[in-house]
Parts: structure tokens; sequence; C-alpha cells
């Protein structure tokens, strides 16, 4: 078997901080590519502006959870 700290449960603030986390990613990637595909969605923005700024916020998201799960890892 793997020796891992898993075995400790987690407190309800760190589980309830790493749900929180895990919502504002899908909040963020779905809104990466509403911001990509949605062309009524009320933006001057050329198309190549719309698949650089959704695609800036789909690698912020990305990198944001990295983040989290690595910092929920490491306790």
């Amino acid at each position: 078997m793997l020796n891992s700290n898993n075995d400790e449960q987690k407190s309800p603030q760190r589980r309830f901080l790493f749900i929180l986390g895990a919502a504002l990613f899908i909040v963020v990637i779905i809104l990466g590519l509403m911001i990509m595909f949605w062309d009524k969605l009320p933006l001057n923005l050329s198309q190549t502006q719309r698949y650089t700024f959704g695609g800036l916020f789909i690698v912020y998201g990305v990198l944001r959870f990295i983040r989290i799960v690595r910092t929920d890892n490491r306790r």
C-alpha cells in the first residue's frame, strides 16, 4: 500500500474551501467557453480577441485549480 497522509480526515473548513475552489474553477471554465463561442454575448471583440480572452480565462482557471489541489495535498 502507499503511505499517504489522506488517512486523516479534513476539517470542515478545508473541505468547504476545496469545494468552493472547485466550483469557482467550473465557473471560470464556463465563462471562458462562453466568451469564446457564444456569439450573442455583447462584447465588441474580433473572433481572434474572443479566443485569446477566453483562452486566458481557461488557463487562469486551470492554474488556480492546480494551486488549490497542491496546497490541499500538502496539509
